[in-house]
């Protein structure tokens, strides 16, 4: 693996020289003396690309040269307009569904071979040409011989070697960054690159997309928001993905999309809206939301809806990690600094001893000056950028649960403001996470804990009796032992069921607490 990964280096210093994005270095300030260097390396006289060539599709290119982790690295710099120049990411807006694909000869094998029959036996029509190709796989239009259009998913061949030898690499530069930075440890480089390790692995499983885009598709079923093609199991396999054909307009199409009369500013809402549906209500959400996966119906185009494709990367977020984050949100949209500071040490975040008068006036010194653009003129990722800056100071540790998370909001926005500039992503956001703040809080939504932790308790009846016979097999006489025996186990069983549920500190655990309180009474009574 090391001399793989050691030869993988060379490859990518060879197709950045040949794209001369060492000239990109050229472009800024530099001192006189490193500029002299960097023109004067050996490998600058070499072969290489045409000068002609613009910045951004050298890099482009290079970034299809060096595979799926470049690419998708690529897909993400794509959606943020604000951060980039405009060639650029016109340039990177192609790897979205346009990297070149692979020979049709080869999909057509692979595809028999994972479903055991030849191509005509599965299909009364299948068209060689591919109708998109992206990092991971392409995808092929046919027709089932029970008559429904579909498409059909193959992953490209040969992937795995490649991710593993740039996931290596990653890993090295990871480890070192741990070693010589006390900010980068922080960061948890290591684990966040294990888990985009996983992710990325993942995505090439097609039978978890599969279960992944089921899933989504059930959450949404009858929604008006967002529709999810349908899955046809029959033809799935680890490396093929048989699913309905949809036909919607690319979200990057503007001018196709103002030509039907789309409701722009409803269809950018709904994106921001979508997005928070799927954290906050199901804990499921879409994490590769780039524009190439996202299409709008054709349908009512004045009341538009998203089609969703590529469920092959999902995140999810813990009851309470969900609960921190909107109440963050929340005090954030209030600028109450203070309980921003004090959920971030509550939740672990940043040290327990971290003085809060303190990070609430870096808090506050960080938004204020944000807050003064109009709302619609906020960034969420500038907002982002300034926290982590500032957070440095306090210890703060990046989460790695919340990193899928972070990467989708900011596609979103991004998404969000090619479609409407004026969109108010803080204005769509706080309603819905107010309302859904009220609902965790409602008598309904707490019937339906005090149910579920009721449906637990002849189990854990069960084990706190065979604990505390155990416990009573010795110490007090058996006369004693029987007197206070059923109320000491209906007291283990108030403990057991109060720590199943969850001791968070949010109103709608007060049921746990009160259990936690009469479980202690009953069996410290004399």
């Amino acid at each position: 693996m090391k001399l793989l990964a050691l030869c993988r280096l060379f490859r990518i210093q060879r197709v950045a020289v040949h794209y001369r994005l060492d000239d990109l270095l050229l472009d800024l300030p530099l001192p006189w003396w490193l500029r002299s260097l960097l023109r004067a390396l050996p490998w600058r006289w070499l072969p290489r690309a045409d000068a002609g060539m613009s910045r951004g599709e050298r890099l482009r290119r290079s970034l299809e040269d060096l595979g799926p982790v470049f690419i998708k690295f690529g897909q993400l710099l794509s959606t943020r307009r604000d951060l980039l120049p405009a060639d650029i990411a016109d340039e990177l807006a192609h790897l979205q569904d346009k990297v070149p694909p692979f020979p049709p000869e080869q999909a057509v094998a692979l595809i028999e071979q994972q479903l055991g029959a030849r191509i005509e036996q599965v299909f009364s029509r299948f068209e060689r040409q591919p109708l998109a190709s992206a990092s991971v796989a392409q995808v092929h239009a046919a027709q089932l011989r029970s008559g429904e259009d579909v498409v059909v998913k193959v992953v490209r061949p040969g992937l795995e070697p490649v991710i593993s030898q740039d996931m290596a690499w990653l890993f090295v530069l990871a480890r070192l960054a741990e070693r010589v930075s006390a900010d980068a440890r922080r960061l948890h480089p290591v684990e966040v690159v294990g888990d985009y390790e996983k992710t990325i692995f993942d995505e090439l499983d097609l039978l978890r997309e599969a279960a992944n885009g089921t899933q989504l598709r059930r959450n949404f079923d009858g929604s008006k928001l967002l529709y999810v093609p349908q899955v046809y199991w029959d033809w799935c396999r680890p490396k093929v993905l048989v699913m309905e054909r949809i036909y919607g307009i690319p979200v990057t199409d503007l001018d196709a999309l103002r030509d039907q009369g789309t409701d722009m500013k409803k269809l950018a809402e709904r994106g921001v809206e979508i997005f928070f549906t799927q954290v906050f209500r199901d804990s499921f959400f879409h994490a590769d939301m780039h524009p190439g996966n996202i299409f709008v119906s054709t349908r009512t185009p004045h009341d538009p809806q998203y089609i969703g494709i590529d469920c092959g990367i999902i995140g999810s977020l813990t009851a309470e990690d969900q609960d921190y984050l909107a109440r963050n949100l929340l005090a954030f949209f209030k600028r109450d600094y203070r309980k921003v500071a004090q959920l971030h040490i509550d939740s672990g975040w940043v040290p327990a001893d971290t003085p809060v008068n303190d990070f609430e006036a870096a808090i506050r010194t960080v938004c204020e000056p944000i807050f003064e653009k109009p709302l619609k003129d906020i960034s969420f990722g500038q907002v982002l950028l300034r926290l982590f800056q500032t957070a440095r100071r306090f210890n703060m540790e990046v989460q790695p649960q919340l990193v899928l998370l972070q990467k989708t909001l900011l596609n979103i926005e991004g998404l969000g403001r090619q479609l409407y500039p004026d969109l108010d992503l803080w204005a769509t956001a706080k309603p819905f996470l107010e309302r859904w703040m009220r609902e965790r809080m409602s008598p309904l939504r707490l019937l339906r804990n005090l149910q579920q932790q009721a449906e637990q308790v002849p189990q854990l009846a069960r084990k706190a009796e065979l604990a505390l016979e155990r416990i009573g097999q010795g110490g007090l006489p058996a006369a004693a032992r029987g007197e206070r025996w059923p109320v000491r186990l209906l007291g283990a069983v108030l403990l057991l069921g109060a720590a199943s549920s969850g001791l968070a500190l949010t109103p709608d655990t007060w049921p746990a607490w009160s259990m936690l309180a009469g479980g202690l009474y009953l069996i410290l009574r004399r």
